[in-house]
């Protein structure tokens, strides 16, 4: 256990020095990972030998790093404790992410009403920045300057990006709960503590209300359009997207269970839920195993 948390500090003291670099894209996704193992595994007094000076090493490198340490650690805290109190893996997840995406939308309001961020502004340059390369080449190039990108065209893509804002937030905020849970349980259980994991596949089912959900955040986005109401379109688009993600999800859980109930190869429901993630018009079969018992049907059938 002390060489394994020994380790474990080292490769925190490098993903928190990675975010003064490119890779900062990728590793962030990883930084709760070790904060969250050794909290779960070492008493009080333990994790803050090993973390303590790691921030200390980070913060000589750059003051920022101290900054970005203590704002990781609160869901790696979150997300340890529930580890040590056995919570369930979908509260794991939950309040793992719900920590992260409150943490996100604090700084947003901080930067906001304290350091004059303007939120769009920034998306505004981003796109700018990210599209000029496109409009050079249009305007240097006769043969596709009708194809190349207006300031109406790029004004467009920031405020689709602006909508699309809270579903990245939300997403990435899963995402980085996901990635911890997936590789601190294993670890976690290979060190003698016993954590729950999630339910299989075959049993996932979400709230059939998710169909009535659905409805009225299709009728609203279709309100808001004729409107031209941007906050009602946003909350709408983010909404419609999550539920999308939401069906797909089901429509896996799904396969699974009818490959559990056929004695189908574990391989078969793992091929089907690939073209389910890459054709999105499939999550229909999530839909339609929500609003009828498609599986009571298929177990009734098997008798």
């Amino acid at each position: 256990m002390r060489w394994t948390s020994v380790v474990w500090s080292v490769i925190y003291l490098l993903l928190l020095l990675s975010l003064m670099t490119p890779f900062s894209i990728v590793t962030v996704f990883f930084l709760i990972l070790p904060a969250t193992i050794l909290f779960a595994t070492l008493n009080l007094k333990s994790f803050l030998l090993h973390v303590i000076p790691v921030w200390l090493i980070a913060f000589i490198v750059h003051p920022a790093n101290l900054l970005l340490a203590l704002y990781f650690m609160i869901p790696s805290l979150v997300m340890g404790r529930a580890y040590k109190k056995k919570a369930s893996a979908l509260r794991t997840l939950i309040t793992g992410a719900g920590t992260i995406l409150a943490e996100m939308l604090l700084l947003l309001i901080i930067g906001t009403l304290f350091l004059n961020f303007d939120l769009s502004s920034y998306v505004q340059e981003i796109v700018k920045m990210t599209m000029s390369p496109l409009k050079d080449v249009g305007g240097n190039n006769p043969l596709i300057s009708d194809m190349a990108w207006t300031p109406e065209d790029m004004q467009m893509v920031s405020n689709a990006t602006m909508k699309m804002i809270p579903f990245a937030m939300i997403i990435s905020s899963f995402m980085m709960s996901v990635i911890t849970h997936s590789l601190a349980r294993p670890i976690i259980e290979s060190t003698g503590f016993h954590v729950p994991k999630l339910k299989p596949a075959r049993e996932w089912m979400l709230p059939k209300s998710l169909i009535w959900y659905y409805l009225i955040a299709v009728v609203v986005e279709i309100f808001a359009k004729g409107t031209g109401s941007s906050f009602l379109t946003m909350v709408a688009v983010n909404l419609v997207l999550l539920l999308h993600i939401g069906f797909m999800i089901q429509a896996i859980g799904f396969f699974y269970y009818l490959g559990y109930t056929k004695k189908w190869s574990p391989v078969i429901p793992l091929l089907f839920t690939i073209p389910i993630v890459l054709f999105p018009p499939m999550r229909i079969i999530g839909i339609l195993d929500l609003a009828f018992p498609l599986r009571q049907y298929m177990t009734k059938s098997k008798r």
